[in-house]
């Protein structure tokens, strides 16, 4: 499984790279969908297109917060700060829900190429495939 982070969604609608990419990944069952990014794409879902997506993305594996993840993020806050690093709120989140499913993150955001230099994520690049 790839978590699939917002930036990729919204820049897979477009370039059509991306998108041929993201759709490989998806015919493969290969997208799990962590809830903060489910919530950031609901949040631009027009209201006539919320049962579209309700529909498409209820179909995906679905990475939701647990006590445990609650932990883990104290863990990696910490052990980012420590070494001087910051993150937003939600990719620290979407970052330990990745790890904690032992799934690769796909983002076009700089923060998660910083993540995994501290090992607290491993990052998918197509590139690499």
């Amino acid at each position: 499984m790839i978590v699939v982070d917002t930036s990729v969604w919204v820049a897979a609608r477009r370039d059509p790279d991306l998108a041929r990419t993201l759709d490989s990944l998806l015919d493969a069952d290969e997208v799990a969908l962590a809830l903060p990014v489910r919530l950031e794409l609901w949040a631009g879902t027009s209201r006539k297109d919320r049962p579209a997506f309700d529909a498409a993305f209820s179909a995906l594996a679905q990475v939701i917060p647990d006590d445990d993840t609650w932990r883990q993020m104290t863990e990696a806050i910490t052990r980012a700060a420590d070494a001087g690093e910051r993150f937003a709120f939600v990719d620290m989140l979407i970052g330990v829900l990745a790890a904690d499913t032992s799934a690769p993150v796909w983002s076009l955001d700089s923060d998660f190429e910083r993540m995994e230099r501290l090992g607290l994520v491993s990052r998918y690049d197509p590139r690499r495939r």
